[in-house]
């Protein structure tokens, strides 16, 4: 049986949150003792005329590639959410043209930080796939024997799962709100809200794996 999800798609998922990881952390060091991981934000690292630049960015560009991979071979979701995930992806690869200032605000930065936000918050509701029959339904009995059972949702693309995860990613964005304006403690709201939306996609591809393998189990 042909698998549900090629392994590109599995290694492009598996990338993100490590190149995302990586890119932050080697960035954090090459920044040197005055970056404060907990206060100041990601895009600080890949600002203009930072000492880590040249290796955040490219970091942010290789995790928006990742999504928009994942999202080309993501058969199982829902079409509107592999395009929300493409479209965060893209956000990610944007942020190469649009990098947060050495100081102050830019507002062409903040609009791609919170439309490539947004679509990754969205993407796990809209990526749901719709009418799936559940596990032990009576309705594949009444069905004539040429016509197969609606199968089962993966657990990543069910919408219990899906719209926790939404909920908790815009849970997450009020508390980076608050964070910046409020509390100085930006950079870690930043970092557990963003390695968040950047494994999501993996636990998703992982749970289509998981069912297409049991599916090929010997009844």
């Amino acid at each position: 049986m042909r698998r549900s999800v090629p392994w590109w798609v599995l290694f492009s998922s598996v990338c993100a949150p490590v190149l995302l990881v990586a890119g932050w952390a080697i960035s954090a060091v090459l920044q040197g003792p005055e970056y404060d991981p907990a206060s100041r934000t990601i895009s600080t690292l890949a600002a203009r005329g930072a000492d880590a630049y040249w290796v955040m960015t490219p970091a942010l560009v290789a995790l928006g590639a990742c999504h928009v991979v994942t999202a080309c071979g993501l058969r199982s979701a829902a079409p509107p959410g592999r395009v929300a995930l493409a479209g965060g992806g893209v956000s990610a690869i944007l942020l190469a043209l649009f990098p947060a200032p050495s100081s102050g605000g830019s507002l062409d930065h903040g609009a791609v930080v919170a439309v490539g936000f947004s679509l990754l918050a969205v993407w796990p509701i809209l990526a749901v796939r719709r009418g799936a029959a559940g596990r032990g339904g009576s309705t594949s009995e009444r069905r004539p024997a040429a016509v197969p059972p609606v199968r089962t949702a993966p657990w990543g693309l069910r919408s219990g799962p899906s719209l926790m995860a939404t909920a908790l990613m815009w849970v997450g964005g009020g508390w980076f709100l608050m964070a910046l304006f409020v509390h100085d403690t930006a950079g870690a709201a930043e970092r557990v809200i963003t390695f968040a939306q950047s494994l999501w996609p993996l636990v998703v591809v992982v749970s289509c794996v998981r069912q297409t393998d049991g599916d090929e189990e010997p009844r």
